[in-house]
């Protein structure tokens, strides 16, 4: 596809959903009761216990997300695992390992700085 079709389809995605929205404000209606029992926090019949306040600790978070990191990763290491033959066979397979290789070294080091920095430990 040439650059005009890329910059039209930019200009086109980004005009139908400008539109999409307005046309959702227009058409949706305004919220009827306000009240503050509306917005009150509601549970399985149960009012809510928490206060809105209530402070979670970001280690969950950080914890949530080293995880994704390293999961991705790892998930693009097995397909490169699994067609490394075939770059062998076609000659590409020192160019595929050093670039394996500057990846990988990457993931070292941010296991490295992940276990030096304490991100995993609960205090």
């Amino acid at each position: 596809m040439p650059l005009g079709g890329i910059i039209f389809l930019a200009i086109f995605i980004s005009i139908f959903g400008v539109v999409l929205i307005f046309l959702a404000r227009a058409i949706g209606g305004q919220r009827k009761n306000n009240s503050a029992a509306k917005r009150d926090v509601y549970e399985c019949g149960i009012p809510g216990q928490e206060k809105k306040e209530s402070k979670i600790s970001v280690k969950f978070y950080l914890t949530a997300i080293l995880f994704i990191l390293f999961d991705i990763e790892i998930i693009f290491m097995y397909p490169w695992a699994i067609s490394f033959r075939d770059f062998i066979a076609s000659g590409l397979g020192g160019a595929i390992l050093s670039s394996m290789g500057v990846f990988i070294a990457i993931f070292i080091y941010g296991l490295w700085w992940e276990v030096k920095s304490r991100a995993l430990e609960w205090d």
